[in-house]
């Protein structure tokens, strides 16, 4: 008798190239904007010029001369729409607030709204009648600068539980740190821009191929706000060049471009230019303040963090920034408070790891400036604050191996080397400053629904409605499918982000890859199920007495996991019992774990070189330590946190969206003037895998890898100029205007 011993390769754990690869750099893949019909229609936006108000009348007599225009959309002539509110949220809208409508009314709410869509046989006709739309206004008083409206902040009711009394701890306390930090708006900015194809069939469904991280989440959106029957609009959405929260949302120009199909009776595709993309959400700017008081030994005696953040006037939307203390340090004495102010711009939205990239840069330098009062080494402190518990539910962790994380970060990088005095090290004339950080995200899991088709053949089909948004999904649903079914990974389809395929969450929050890998593993065990049946109806069957835990898919054979020669291929069972495929659908939801947290933790290291004369900062090295469960795929899990990386140091260096605040309006909405890292910006950078075995978070012990690698990394940044400089910049970007002026002012 001899146990099971796999031959056929494994692909759970391994370094995988992504399967819709040779698709997306072929060209072969298409993209919402990339979608053609006969008689497709264009349509370009024309956007209020005033940031609130009422528009008096629009004049599209013009545009509507010029040859090839087909019709201007207003309010005053757009296809009926729902008016109640409930209608227009979608699945991750605010609780509070009355969504935004395009073209509902005169009512205008913030600069770049939407205020009429012109429809032509092409785009560049679309784009110059746009132009000659002249449209008069009522201007009212408005407010577009968070520091205005911060005695006005509305406080937002948050989960994390105040400990103590931080009051009377942070006075006693024999080292004190206090000050506030700022985190301008900052946009998006994917590559792909948000477009929508509306192909229009008589008698048929309305297609819609859209941008965005969830199709269910828009068709029923679009059903709602049109009042459509479910089976009467679908949603797809292949491929996506990037999103990173900016889709989660229906955005209006999949609003549009129905309105457009519907009212002219034919296919319309909107695609909204650069420009025209800093109208929709965006990482709210945020005034953090922190006051920490602790002993001169390092540990922590009281923790306050309150934050402010923006939202629009008709939509509360905000995350929490203020307790990501409780999952990282260890303090008897906390209070914290999030505030939202009001403005007059468009409802800000998430943004890779909504909250904690921004609280976590105002906890983290906080804790820098902390242990240079205590001349501690930054380290050293974090480890002496080290929580083992969530400090809000006083709950142990799935697995928390941040120690470790700062144990292998510290060796790649170096750190030991470190001279602690700011200004200390040199390369040559320039100065070199090394700085850390700690990150910590949620490790979430949702229902999701998968079906699988297997054929005779041996191939399968997995289906979800799940989006890939540039992660990996495709691929990794893939490597688990062919373990699963013991195939080859080349045997397997995979269909995403079709709304009429099995029910799934909108692709965000880092859980996917979890939460999908593991429907795939459930539907998988109901399709060895059925192969094990099939196999009991063959005469002398090897798996005659055999029960369900007893046997394994392997190598395209379904086998006894005690006894290896005993097993019996997919082809024989199917053709045996005459059956062409097996399809099997089955929904994973996860058992409810209330005794413990989860969180992915990391250790951010990064080295900066500042020039003293000029000022100019570039990020040389970064490490990267990050403890996140099982790692399914390391390659494109390596990609995930480089990717994330990049962003967390355009957010240090780079990033911010500029307000003429007399005008209301956004002065550098183009990737021209909105900086973002480029190749040359970025150099060195080591992403360091933690090994963290975790048998309670669930079978795979995964956890996701999307958002983790940006926090911290602005932190990081931002401590290593001060340590190069001697200077704190606490209001991102540090430019070296900031550096150059502050160091004089020094």
């Amino acid at each position: 008798m001899s146990t099971l011993n796999n031959t056929a390769k494994t692909y759970t754990g391994t370094a995988t190239s992504r399967v819709d690869g040779r698709a997306k750099v072929t060209g072969a893949a298409k993209y919402a904007g990339d979608f053609n019909s006969g008689g497709l229609a264009y349509g370009a936006v024309v956007e209020a010029t005033i940031a609130r108000g009422r528009i008096v009348r629009i004049d599209a007599s013009e545009a509507l001369r010029v040859p090839g225009v087909l019709d201007v959309i207003t309010h005053e002539n757009r296809p009926r729409v729902a008016d109640s509110d409930e209608a227009w949220k979608d699945d991750v809208a605010p609780e509070e607030g009355s969504p935004f409508r395009p073209l509902y009314d005169d009512a205008v709410k913030f600069n770049q709204q939407p205020i009429a869509l012109v429809l032509a046989e092409e785009w560049e006709i679309a784009r110059y009648a746009a132009s000659l739309v002249r449209v008069d206004y009522e201007k009212q008083p408005f407010v577009t600068d968070v520091h205005r409206k911060r005695d006005n902040a509305i406080v937002v009711a948050k989960p994390d539980k105040p400990r103590g009394d931080v009051a009377k701890a942070f006075a006693a306390a024999e080292v004190r740190h206090e000050a506030d930090y700022f985190i301008p708006t900052e946009h998006h900015n994917p590559m792909e821009l948000f477009a929508s194809t509306a192909m229009w069939e008589a008698g048929g469904p309305l297609t819609v191929y859209d941008k965005t991280q969830g199709v269910q989440n828009v068709q029923g959106f679009l059903c709602s706000v049109f009042e459509k029957k479910p089976d009467e609009i679908r949603v797809i959405s292949p491929y996506v060049g990037g999103a990173f929260g900016a889709g989660l949302r229906p955005q209006y120009q999949v609003v549009l471009a129905v309105m457009g199909a519907l009212k002219l009776q034919r296919s319309v595709r909107l695609v909204l230019t650069r420009q025209q993309m800093y109208g929709l959400g965006y990482r709210p700017a945020t005034i953090e303040r922190l006051a920490l008081g602790a002993q001169r030994n390092g540990t922590l005696d009281a923790i306050t963090h309150e934050a402010i953040g923006i939202t629009s006037q008709f939509e509360e939307f905000s995350r929490n920034d203020t307790g990501w203390s409780a999952l990282l340090y260890a303090s008897p004495n906390a209070r914290y408070e999030h505030r939202v102010a009001q403005l007059d711009v468009p409802t800000s939205c998430d943004m890779r790891a909504p909250g904690a990239a921004t609280g976590v840069y105002a906890l983290e330098s906080a804790m820098d400036e902390l242990a240079v009062a205590l001349k501690m080494d930054p380290v050293e402190l974090r480890l002496r604050c080290y929580s083992d518990r969530d400090q809000n539910e006083n709950l142990p962790y799935t697995s928390k191996r941040l120690r470790e994380c700062y144990r292998e970060g510290a060796a790649a990088f170096g750190w030991d080397k470190r001279q602690p005095e700011p200004r200390s090290m040199r390369d040559g004339k320039t100065l070199v400053g090394w700085g850390m950080a700690s990150g910590v995200w949620e490790a979430l899991q949702m229902p999701v629904a998968v079906r699988i088709v297997m054929t005779a053949n041996g191939h399968a089909e997995v289906s979800c409605a799940a989006s890939d948004i540039g992660t990996g999904t495709y691929t990794i649903m893939a490597q688990v499918a062919a373990d699963s079914l013991g195939l080859p990974i080349e045997n397997i389809t995979i269909r995403l982000a079709d709304s009429t395929l099995p029910r799934a969450p909108v692709e965000g929050g880092s859980w996917m890859a979890a939460s999908a890998c593991h429907a795939v593993i459930a539907t998988a065990s109901e399709v060895r199920k059925e192969l094990l049946r099939l196999a009991k109806l063959m005469k002398t069957s090897p798996l005659a007495d055999a029960v369900e835990e007893d046997v394994a898919l392997s190598d395209g054979k379904l086998v006894s996991r005690t006894q290896a020669e005993r097993g019996v291929s997919i082809s024989d069972m199917m053709r045996h019992g005459a059956v062409e495929r097996i399809e099997r659908e089955k929904t994973n939801e996860f058992a409810q774990d209330n005794a413990h947290a989860r969180n992915t933790h990391s250790a951010v290291f990064a080295e900066v070189k500042v020039d003293e004369e000029l000022g100019v900062i570039r990020v040389t090295r970064v490490v990267s330590a990050v403890a996140a469960g099982r790692v399914l795929n390391p390659k494109t899990g390596r990609s995930q946190v480089m990717g994330a990386i990049v962003g967390g140091i355009g957010m240090a260096l780079h990033e911010e969206t500029i307000y003429d605040h007399g005008l209301g309006r956004i002065v550098n909405h183009d990737i021209a003037e909105y900086h973002v890292p480029v190749n040359a910006d970025i150099h060195d950078i080591e992403v360091i895998f933690v090994d963290e075995p975790d048998t309670l978070i669930n079978p795979l012990g995964m956890k996701g890898l999307g958002e983790i690698g940006i926090v911290g990394v602005a932190a990081a940044v931002a401590n290593a100029v001060y340590h190069a400089t001697g200077v704190r910049v606490r209001d991102l970007p540090i430019t070296l205007d900031k550096v150059l002026t502050r160091r004089q002012a020094a």
